[in-house]
């Protein structure tokens, strides 16, 4: 299997960091292009942000959003950093939308050969292992998804 282009969706957490050196491994041993997807949940901040906020993020207007743009471009930011450090080509990308959506759409619309997920482990059901996020992605997309279970990652 060859991987030219891996996707790798960032909120910045800790979960998702796990998911970020998987990614840049692969791309490392492949010379694939990494991209690094941060996704505005729409349906999270509607409740915090006034309509007017939410019409921009819905039409991609991020760089009027000041923290939430920080906090994308940080999370984006520091794969860029990682991949650079290690010769890999990363692409920034922020999105709005719902993420499971935003992320099948960006790997279809991209030719992405991987995506790369970090998942909150817990004992039990295997369905139990994989955030919601990550488990809508499975069931939305045909592109291989690479689940990196964070509790094993360390």
């Amino acid at each position: 299997m060859m991987y030219d282009r891996i996707l790798v969706p960032t909120d910045g957490s800790d979960v998702a960091e796990a998911a970020v050196d998987h990614a840049l491994d692969l791309a490392e041993k492949y010379d694939a292009e990494v991209h690094a997807l941060y996704v505005v949940d729409i349906d999270s901040v509607n409740f915090s942000l006034g309509t007017e906020q939410v019409d921009r993020l819905k039409q991609g207007r991020f760089d009027e959003m000041g923290e939430l743009k920080e906090q994308a471009d940080e999370a984006t930011g520091v794969v860029a950093d990682r991949g650079g450090e290690r010769g890999v080509d990363v692409v920034e990308h922020v999105s709005g939308g719902r993420p499971h959506k935003v992320i099948a759409d960006y790997a279809e619309d991209n030719d992405v050969s991987l995506i790369v997920m970090g998942s909150h482990g817990r004992a039990g059901v295997r369905r139990a292992l994989l955030g919601s996020v990550t488990e809508r992605t499975l069931r939305s997309t045909h592109v291989p998804v690479l689940v990196v279970d964070y509790l094993e990652a360390d």
